[in-house]
């Protein structure tokens, strides 16, 4: 009797969030390829991979992602590896409408995984996101926005499916450790001020959208951490 009640209570557990996508062939296949070299990443720079956050950030015209974590206890975040895009679409500048092939610009979270997407795993953003909602179309902003594999976009960030494989594991442990919320920023470049001033001479129309960036850009670049970032009436991001 004792153990039929124990099986009953086992029953009623529900999975986690990691063993839910396990149940994923894809993600199976990602974990038993690429686990270890994801724990080798963490073993290089003495940060533990138990209870870590998960910031990303993504440069279009350097075309990288950079992953940082943040261990358990702690704000600030550690460069943990830096991923190229696979390739790219559009040009500098943030999206405003459906069919721009525009990657976007601004603060973004995953909001989604996908173990069996088209492009082999992807992670969703929020995009259109309050600030896009505000200053692009109001009719049809576009959507779909995501990090994927596969090598194609017209609009997205694309990364190898090795690629993806690394970083999907990472998002997955970073939700399982209790992250609802991860946070990635996505800038034309990386906006020192120098840079800053070549982009808003070369394309001037994106110069205000830029220089409101370039506070969440600088503020992350002085304290590694990531502020709680909200939206104005304007579309502007604020702290």
């Amino acid at each position: 009797m004792e153990k039929f009640i124990f099986f009953l209570v086992l029953m009623a557990i529900p999975p986690t969030f990691k063993e839910s996508q396990l149940s994923n062939v894809r993600v199976q296949h990602a974990y038993s390829e690429k686990e270890r070299v994801v724990k080798t990443y963490f073993a290089d720079i003495n940060i533990s991979y138990i209870g870590f956050k998960l910031f990303l950030r993504a440069f279009k015209k350097e075309k990288v992602v950079e992953v940082w974590i943040s261990e358990e206890g702690k704000e600030t975040f550690t460069l943990l590896q830096t991923y190229p895009f696979c390739t790219t679409s559009g040009t500098l500048g943030p999206k405003r409408k459906e069919g721009d092939l525009q990657i976007p610009e601004g603060v973004y979270t995953i909001t989604n995984f996908n173990p069996q997407s088209k492009y082999h795993l992807s992670l969703a953003l929020n995009y259109p996101n309050t600030s896009d909602k505000i200053l692009g179309s109001k009719t049809k902003p576009g959507s779909n926005i995501y990090l994927h594999g596969d090598c194609v976009t017209i609009g997205c960030i694309p990364l190898t499916d090795e690629k993806i494989k690394e970083l999907y594991i990472l998002a997955v442990e970073a939700r399982n450790n209790g992250q609802q919320n991860i946070p990635v920023h996505i800038f034309p470049a990386r906006l020192s001020d120098s840079r800053l001033i070549s982009l808003k001479k070369d394309l001037p129309s994106h110069s205000l959208f830029w220089n409101n960036l370039k506070q969440v850009y600088d503020d992350f670049e002085k304290t590694k951490s990531v502020k709680v970032i909200r939206v104005n009436q304007k579309g502007e991001y604020i702290f």
